[in-house]
C-alpha cells in the first residue's frame, strides 16, 4: 500500500531537501528530495509545472545531487488529484470510438497513463540511492517529457469538452511500481522495459483508431509521444543492462525470472519490433518475446 502521512511542502522556487542527513550548508535545492516532494504533489497542474521547473533548474546547474541521502516520504505516494476515480481495469467503462464521448474517453485513458508516467519517473529518481549521476539525470529527463505529454493530452481533452478526471481510470502501472519498490533492478526490468514498453506496441493501433475517427489532433500528439517513449524505454534498457553487469547477471534469463517472480503481465503481440529495436531491445530478447519465453 502507498505510504501515507504529511507530504513535505513544495514550491517551485524553494525545493528544500527532505533528507535526514545534511547535504549542504547553502539553500540550493537537492534533486532527489525535490523529486519526492513533486511525487507527493496531488495537484496535476502543480506537479507538471514543478517538474518542468526542476528540469530547467537542474539543466542550469542550480540543483545539487545527494545520491546517498536517506529519504523518507512524509505524504501519500504518489500524490494524485481526487479525480479520476480509480477502479479495477475490468471496471473501466469502454465507449464506442464512434461517439465524441468515446474518443474523449480514449484520450483520457492516454492522459492518465502519462500522468502515471510522471510519477513513475519521479519515483525512480528519489527511491533508489547510490546510483550514478547519469541515472538521476536520465529519469529527470523522462519526468519532464512525461509532464509535457500529459499537458498536451489534457489540453486536447479540454478541446473535446472533457476535463482530465471526468472518466474512471485504473492503476495497474503504479501497482507494478509498488511491487518493485525494494529493488531497482526489478523496477527497471518490469516498469519501463515491460509496462511502458507495451505502449510502443499499442500506440500505432490507438493512433489509427483516433485518426479514423477524425481526431487528427490526438493522432499528432501520439506521434510525438511515441518518438519520446522510444527514448524512455531506451533509458530503461540502458540501466537494466548496467545493473545486470554490476550484479554479474545474464539479462535475458534474469528478465524471465523477474517477470515470473513479480507476476508481470504476459506480453501478447502484435509487437512493434521496429520501435523495440530502436529502444534497445536485443534480437535475443525480441525472439524470446515473440516466442512467449520472455
Amino acid at each position: 500500500m502507498p505510504e501515507v502521512g504529511n507530504c513535505p511542502h513544495f514550491t517551485n522556487s524553494h525545493m528544500h531537501s527532505t533528507s535526514r542527513s545534511e547535504i549542504s550548508t547553502d539553500l540550493a535545492p537537492e534533486l532527489r528530495s525535490a523529486a519526492l516532494a513533486l511525487l507527493c504533489e496531488g495537484d496535476a497542474t502543480a506537479k507538471v509545472t514543478g517538474t518542468h521547473a526542476l528540469f530547467d533548474d537542474w539543466s542550469q546547474g542550480k540543483v545539487q545531487l545527494d545520491a546517498a541521502a536517506a529519504l523518507s516520504p512524509q505524504g501519500s505516494v504518489p500524490g494524485r488529484p481526487a479525480q479520476p476515480v480509480l477502479v479495477a481495469p475490468r471496471d473501466v467503462v469502454h465507449r464506442s470510438m464512434g461517439s465524441p464521448e468515446g474518443q474523449a474517453a480514449m484520450v483520457h485513458a492516454m492522459a492518465h497513463i502519462e500522468f502515471n508516467a510522471i510519477n513513475l519517473a519521479l519515483d525512480a529518481l528519489w527511491r533508489f540511492p547510490d546510483m550514478p549521476r547519469d541515472y538521476y539525470a536520465d529519469w529527470l529527463l523522462v519526468a519532464n517529457e512525461e509532464a509535457l505529454h500529459f499537458s498536451l493530452l489534457a489540453a486536447h481533452l479540454q478541446t473535446l469538452g472533457f476535463p482530465y478526471g471526468c472518466f474512471t481510470a485504473h492503476n495497474s502501472l503504479w501497482d507494478m511500481a509498488e511491487k518493485t519498490q525494494h529493488d531497482v533492478l526489478a523496477r527497471i526490468a518490469l516498469v519501463p522495459r515491460t509496462m511502458e514498453a507495451r505502449g510502443l506496441d499499442a500506440s500505432p493501433a490507438v493512433r489509427a483508431k483516433l485518426a479514423q475517427a477524425g481526431d487528427m489532433g490526438a493522432a499528432v500528439i501520439l506521434d510525438r509521444i511515441l518518438r519520446d517513449e522510444v527514448g524512455h524505454v531506451l533509458i530503461g534498457n540502458r540501466w537494466y543492462g548496467w545493473l545486470c553487469t554490476q550484479r554479474g547477471l545474464e539479462p535475458v534469463a534474469t528478465y524471465a525470472a523477474l517477470a515470473k517472480e513479480y507476476k508481470a503481465p504476459v506480453m501478447r503481440g502484435p509487437f512493434n519490433l521496429a520501435a523495440r529495436r530502436a529502444a534497445g531491445f536485443s534480437e535475443e530478447e525480441l525472439v524470446a518475446l515473440s516466442s512467449g519465453v520472455g
